[in-house]
C-alpha cells in the first residue's frame, strides 16, 4: 500500500461505503465520510426521510428500520445497503470532523457539492505539513445501481494511481485514460494538509 485514500459523499452510507467496501476488501487503505449536516435514508415518502447524527452505528440503523417497515426497507435496498456497510465499519463519519483520522493521500468524492465542501474544508483548516493531497469527483447518482459501478470506477481509479510511485508526475496521464476508457468526466484538484 502506497497511499492512504478517503471516499465522500454526502451521508456516509450508500457511494462512499461501496468504495470503501471494494477498496478495503482489495487490501487499500482506506476510509470512508459524508459532508452532510445529517445522515439521511430514504423513508415511505421523499418528505420522510429518516434522520440520524453522524456516528449513529450502522446495526442501530438497521434494527430500527426492520422494525418500522421491513418490508419497505428491503424492498427498496436499504437494509441490504446497511448490512453490507456494518460489516465495513461502525458508524457513518463526518469529513469536516476527521482531522484526528490522520493525513490522506486521495480523496474521492461522488457528488459535484462535496468535492467542494471538502476542498472548502481543507482549504479552511491549518495546513502545516504543507503535503499534497489529491482531491477527485468522479459523479455518481445516488442509487444503489450507480454506487455499485462508481464503486468499480473508483477502485480501478485508486489502483491505477497506487501503481504509481507519487500521483503528482502522473495524474493528468491518468486522469486522461480514465475519461477516454470510461467516457466520465473527472475533475481533480491538489489541496494541501
Amino acid at each position: 500500500m502506497r497511499f492512504r485514500y478517503a471516499m465522500v459523499c454526502s451521508s456516509n452510507q450508500n457511494r462512499s461505503m461501496e468504495a470503501h467496501f471494494l477498496l478495503k476488501r482489495q487490501g487499500l487503505d482506506v476510509a470512508s465520510y459524508g459532508t452532510g449536516s445529517h445522515v439521511k435514508l430514504p423513508g415511505p415518502s421523499a418528505r420522510e426521510p429518516n434522520v440520524y447524527d453522524f456516528g449513529t452505528p450502522y446495526k442501530q440503523m438497521f434494527d430500527e428500520l426492520r422494525r418500522k417497515d421491513p418490508e419497505l426497507y428491503k424492498r427498496n435496498g436499504i437494509l441490504q445497503m446497511l448490512k453490507r456497510n456494518l460489516n465495513v465499519k461502525l458508524a457513518p463519519q463526518r469529513w469536516q470532523d476527521n482531522a484526528g483520522d490522520g493525513v490522506f493521500d486521495v480523496v474521492m468524492t461522488f457528488e459535484e457539492k462535496v468535492f467542494d465542501s471538502v476542498l472548502e474544508d481543507l482549504n479552511n483548516r491549518e495546513q502545516p505539513l504543507m503535503k499534497t493531497i489529491l482531491v477527485m469527483n468522479l459523479e455518481v447518482k445516488d442509487n444503489h445501481e450507480e454506487a455499485a459501478i462508481g464503486g468499480r470506477l473508483a477502485l480501478e481509479l485508486c489502483q491505477e494511481i497506487e501503481g504509481n510511485e507519487t500521483w503528482e508526475d502522473t495524474i493528468d496521464d491518468i486522469v486522461a485514460g480514465f475519461e477516454k476508457q470510461h467516457r466520465r468526466k473527472l475533475v481533480y484538484s491538489i489541496s494541501f494538509y
